[in-house]
C-alpha cells in the first residue's frame, strides 16, 4: 500500500505536503508530534496569527481513504477530533437513485489520544467498519 501524509501547522496559512510515508512510520509520525506544546503556542500567540489546529492527515492513495487527527483544547487536557475521509455509494430519491461521493466525511469531536490511536490503528488496517463505526457512517 501507499501512504500520503500533510500537516496543518497553525501557525502556517498553507497545508505541509509531507509526501509519501511508510505504513511503520504513521504511528510514530503520530505519536512524536508535540501536540501540547503546538496548543501551548497557539495560546500565547495572537489570534490572527494562528491559522489551524495542528492536525495530521494520513491518505491510502489506493484506497482513496484517509484519516485527519486535529488536537484542540487545553494543553494538559486536549482532544483529537477524527475526521474519516472515503469513497461512499449514496442513495437518493427513496433510495431509487445511487452516486458515489468520493469525498466523504464523517467526523467525532472530543476524542482522547487512545481512541485517536486507535482510529489511527484501524485506518492502518484497513478496518473501515469500525471506523464507519466509531466516526460514522
Amino acid at each position: 500500500m501507499s501512504f500520503r501524509a500533510s500537516f496543518c501547522d497553525p501557525f502556517s496559512p498553507d497545508t505541509i505536503d509531507l509526501g509519501p510515508i511508510q505504513k511503520d512510520q504513521i504511528i510514530p509520525k503520530f505519536e512524536s508530534t508535540n501536540w501540547g506544546a503546538l496548543l501551548q503556542k497557539m495560546d500565547i500567540t495572537e489570534e490572527t496569527l494562528v491559522y489551524f489546529s495542528p492536525s495530521l492527515e494520513f491518505g491510502n492513495t489506493e484506497t482513496h481513504h484517509s484519516i485527519l487527527l486535529s488536537a484542540v483544547g487545553d494543553v494538559d487536557d486536549f482532544k483529537f477530533y477524527i475526521f474519516y475521509k472515503r469513497p461512499k455509494k449514496i442513495k437518493s430519491c427513496f433510495g431509487l437513485r445511487e452516486r458515489t461521493d468520493e469525498n466523504y466525511v464523517t467526523k467525532k469531536t472530543h476524542q482522547s489520544g487512545q481512541t485517536a490511536l486507535d482510529c489511527l490503528n484501524a485506518f492502518l488496517i484497513d478496518d473501515y467498519e469500525y471506523l464507519a463505526s466509531k466516526i460514522g457512517r
